[in-house]
């Protein structure tokens, strides 16, 4: 009864996701009101199905923030409208499925990935050309890349002994994977943070690729020769270049589809008056579609997509319970004395901004290892963080808050990246942060200083 109903729950999510973005453009309070009524039973519907960890987190915001709602003498009324502020993350995340089976379908997967097992002698070779494929993969197929990326190194590495194997995997996956999402369109953490400085994405974009890149090189750097030591017998072909080429080619392709899509976003926004998220949102179909049909595999994507969609929108319920009970927690906080009470250790460091952006990464890195997903940590932050828009420039504070949260991704023992990595190859969670932990700390110094530069 249990697991048909968890089939299900897409309609529901469906129906309140529609009437939001319904509302987007209409702007009805009625409307407004409906979405706030149906979080309610939507969230609890959720929360039966939601994994621990997301029953722990949302409890909490929920408890604390309905303390402070009510402690704030706000009017019960209004209650429903406190649970709908992050609707338009979930809207975002719920058609991320388009766009990553237009790129599935497109095979791009297949060429790219040829490109790890051309003349490689070592570990050392096979490390950069680990991350630089599964990075360009990641662009658009996101998590679903870091489960392809790493079931080809497992393959391929199963001569290696497994705690080299293991190690190598952690590094080079989950580090491409924080390198890329950095600062791309289809993370929802760049959205976020976009939206609440009220800094357009294409300010951030030159600083992130700038972080992203100054990382790159000291990481291959550093990995190229902690592997060095390590044979390993790739593909020699007789046409290498040949073959080169046409992955090259298709890589090439992958990054001036996403400059049209990053165009249209930014067209979409600025017509629409819209925000950065929203904008993403309204265009990842239409995109998704016209991509497919220069393909000529419109009803593939079609078929492939509606079930990749379906499958995806049934396990959002982790999130509905996160963003519901998120928007009480924020909007509440805003209402009561307990917002300047977190402030004061940000506050005294007024006078010190880079101890300031020691602070978000280290509250990163805190609350990460004991669970706490980004997402909560970015909330709460930047509920705390707001006064400080007005004393020192938002671009700054945002550059870290985003450079913060991807680092700690890596690192992160309960994070999503990590626990799939986790189950992949078998590994403890807990070997997989201390291999990363080092990476997470050189990422989140580089974005201190960069962010510093921007204040």
């Amino acid at each position: 009864m249990k697991r048909g109903l968890s089939d299900q729950l897409f309609i529901l999510y469906s129906v309140v996701l529609a009437i939001y973005f319904v509302n987007v453009f209409l702007d009805l309070s009625y409307l407004e009101w409906i979405v706030g009524i149906l979080a309610v039973p939507t969230f609890l519907v959720s929360f039966i199905y939601a994994t621990r960890l997301f029953k722990v987190l949302g409890g909490i915001f929920l408890t604390t923030g309905s303390f402070m709602f009510f402690s704030a003498g706000v009017h019960v009324y209004n209650f429903p409208l406190y649970l709908i502020s992050n609707m338009n993350l979930l809207v975002f995340l719920s058609m991320l499925p388009w766009i990553n089976s237009a790129a599935y379908i497109g095979r791009y997967e297949k060429s790219i990935k040829g490109l790890m097992k051309v003349n490689v002698r070592h570990l050392g070779d096979l490390y950069p050309k680990s991350v630089f494929t599964s990075g360009t993969l990641m662009t658009f197929l996101n998590l679903s890349a870091v489960n392809l990326s790493q079931g080809i190194l497992i393959d391929s590495l199963k001569g290696v002994k497994k705690r080299i194997r293991d190690r190598f995997i952690a590094r080079s996956t989950i580090r491409a994977y924080a390198l890329t999402m950095i600062w791309s369109p289809m993370e929802i953490m760049v959205g976020i943070v976009v939206d609440a400085t009220g800094v357009s994405y294409l300010s951030y974009l030159p600083w992130l690729l700038l972080v992203s890149f100054t990382v790159l090189i000291l990481d291959l750097q550093m990995e190229k020769r902690s592997f060095r030591s390590i044979p390993y017998k790739g593909h020699k072909i007789a046409d290498g270049y040949q073959t080169k080429k046409k992955i090259y080619l298709k890589m090439f392709k992958l990054l001036v589809i996403l400059g049209l899509f990053l165009a249209a976003v930014m067209i979409t926004s600025e017509w629409l008056q819209f925000s950065f998220i929203l904008a993403v949102t309204l265009v990842i179909f239409p995109f998704s579609f016209v991509w497919a049909f220069f393909m000529k595999k419109v009803f593939l994507f079609l078929r492939i997509g509606y079930k990749t969609w379906r499958q995806k929108t049934n396990h959002l319920q982790n999130f509905f319970v996160l963003f519901i009970s998120l928007s009480l927690f924020s909007k509440s906080l805003n209402q009561t004395e307990a917002l300047t009470w977190i402030q004061n250790p940000f506050t005294a460091f007024k006078e010190y901004p880079v101890i300031i952006l020691g602070l978000i990464l280290f509250t990163y890195i805190g609350l990460g290892l004991l669970g706490v997903h980004p997402i909560a940590t970015v909330g709460v932050l930047l509920e705390i963080l707001q006064p400080f828009f007005e004393v020192f420039n938002p671009m700054g504070i945002g550059v870290m808050l985003i450079v913060g949260a991807l680092a700690t991704a890596s690192s992160g023992t309960y994070g999503i990246v990590v626990t799939l990595t986790s189950i992949n190859t078998q590994q403890n969670p807990y070997a997989i942060t201390v291999t990363n932990l080092p990476f997470t700390l050189i990422f989140g110094s580089i974005g201190i200083v960069t962010a510093y530069f921007l204040l």
